[in-house]
């Protein structure tokens, strides 16, 4: 017996660009320790593993290499992707995954899909002792949501050039931090980049569940509720966020690159 699983980048329309994610299409719920394992094994900083409920929708859950997480953009988007893909979902039906962030949505809209996530609130914060020394960054302003730190810095160009230091991000025990900055360009309305060090992802190329948190902090200051982040890891892809109440819709492309098994039996799961 097999596990069907494709390799998916997110957040892009051209391969080796966006953030790339695995997706484990499964007939049944599996093991933790295995699925923690399969995202090891694989190295992506998540790995979905979706599986269809007896009501039709899906159950969904993300792995790093070294943890669960309760919420994932990225290989949602690429798990939704999948589904249309390989016709396990119509066109014009939406995708619906029960998550451990409650019920998220994604729908077709031509080339883009657009996902239904609840927007994160940012609360003003003090850093953590040797956050912004971890960072080598001056901050504007350090927020929180509840599971991140926001750190919004000058300019564009010191995100761009930011080198943190992963070995002291990690022994502060946060999950991540973004950094954020208003940008240069008129493609875009602001730039991020996102380190988490300590659930295995030292930085992730282009993270959906930060774009929950950075669109309703830059709507407010920029005044306007549909915005474009541009996340400037080294393979970088571009987000487009709609705020809309508590919800955020975050929008991208998605491109499969390997389509292929898992052998059950010598991995050591029953399907």
């Amino acid at each position: 017996m097999t596990i069907r699983y494709q390799h998916v980048d997110a957040f892009t329309d051209r391969p080796f660009a966006g953030n790339p994610a695995g997706v484990c299409l499964m007939t049944q719920d599996a093991p933790e320790g295995w699925m923690q394992k399969v995202a090891r094994e694989l190295g992506f900083s998540e790995t979905a593993f979706v599986c269809r409920r007896a009501d039709r929708d899906f159950a969904l859950r993300w792995f790093t290499p070294a943890a669960e997480v309760d919420l994932c953009g990225h290989a949602t988007l690429a798990t939704a992707h999948t589904l249309w893909e390989l016709g396990e979902l119509e066109d014009a039906a939406a995708a619906r995954f029960h998550t451990k962030s409650g019920l998220l949505t994604a729908t077709k809209h031509g080339d883009w899909i657009e996902l239904d996530f609840p927007a994160s609130r940012t609360d003003p914060a003090e850093p953590p002792a040797g956050l912004l020394g971890a960072l080598h960054l001056p901050a504007v302003s350090v927020g929180k949501t509840r599971f991140d730190y926001l750190v919004e810095v000058m300019d564009e160009r010191a995100v761009r050039a930011a080198t943190p230091d992963f070995d002291a991000l990690r022994d502060l025990r946060v999950r991540g931090v973004m950094i954020t900055a208003r940008s240069d360009s008129p493609d875009a309305d602001f730039v991020s980049r996102f380190f988490a060090p300590s659930i295995g992802v030292n930085e992730d190329p282009v993270t959906g569940s930060s774009h929950t948190a950075l669109a309703p902090y830059w709507a407010a200051k920029l005044g306007k509720d549909e915005l474009v982040g541009y996340q400037a890891s080294a393979r970088g892809g571009t987000v487009r966020c709609r705020v809309t109440g508590d919800r955020v819709m975050l929008s991208g492309h998605a491109v499969t690159l390997v389509r292929g098994e898992w052998l059950a039996a010598r991995i050591g799961v029953q399907v």
